[in-house]
């Protein structure tokens, strides 16, 4: 982990949706292969970073789908801070129990504390964040002391402009922004969900959506469409004086020694 003073490199990869089947597919993508090439990826280009972060739909309502994401991030050496997705199912919590996996919860890296909030509603796409959920947040931001803030969750809490996307974003996003407007260490809050980029700002934080490792959605859609934009994850580097500098490292899979990598 990075010393205080030091940057903090973090890689976050969200909406795998893997199946029990390793040739389950999302709208036409091999889900587990799909994962495996951008794994392979991060650890040729940006294997430096200290941490992972998971950020739902890990599964696609399938429960098996766990035991390939303790086969393919158990073992790399790293912290895997993680949250439920809305076709996360109620096995996560126990298949991915232990080192090197942390659910919800938080943790001080450096200059830095991460936020990992469980926006999900059992049966439903939308996202609400709950009483002890805020309370749990609340708290954290008050005693992260000279400490920058990110804040990690599954639902996006502004509108993309997409219609039939936005109906499933996180429906109680005034009650978020309430708490957080009140602290100055707060950075920025990153989703996905979205399955697809965005990068603004709001009062100063920077709000950052990242695609998925397999399928893409359409940007600014009415209805539903999927995008042919490849798999993707975002690299983050948190400096000390509370500086954000991030990508979005789209992978392609055509790559032979990408290839190789992933095995």
């Amino acid at each position: 982990m990075p010393a205080m003073n030091d940057v903090l490199r973090l890689l976050q990869f969200t909406d795998p949706h893997l199946f029990g089947r390793t040739d389950g597919e999302l709208k036409g993508v091999r889900s587990y292969d799909s994962l495996r090439y951008v794994l392979a990826h991060a650890r040729m280009h940006h294997w430096h970073a200290d941490a992972l972060l998971l950020t739902g739909d890990l599964v696609h309502d399938d429960a098996g789908g766990y035991v390939h994401l303790r086969e393919l991030f158990g073992n790399l050496g790293k912290p895997v801070y993680l949250l439920p997705g809305n076709h996360d199912t109620p096995e996560l919590a126990a298949a991915l129990a232990g080192a090197p996996f942390q659910h919800n919860g938080h943790a001080d890296l450096g200059n830095w504390r991460v936020i990992m909030l469980d926006s999900t509603v059992p049966g439903e796409a939308h996202g609400l964040l709950g009483d002890a959920e805020l309370q749990r947040l609340d708290s954290l931001l008050a005693s992260a002391d000279e400490r920058h803030v990110l804040i990690c969750l599954h639902h996006h809490p502004v509108p993309m402009a997409s219609s039939w996307l936005d109906s499933v974003r996180l429906h109680n996003a005034d009650r978020l922004f309430t708490i957080t407007d009140r602290y100055a260490g707060l950075r920025a809050i990153a989703w996905g969900h979205v399955h697809q980029t965005f990068d603004a700002r709001r009062k100063g934080v920077r709000l950052l959506g990242t695609p998925s490792t397999c399928t893409q959605f359409m940007p600014y859609s009415e209805t539903f469409a999927v995008d042919g934009r490849p798999p993707g994850y975002r690299r983050l580097a948190l400096h000390a004086d509370g500086a954000i500098d991030t990508e979005i490292v789209w992978v392609e899979i055509n790559d032979d020694a990408l290839r190789s990598a992933a095995g």
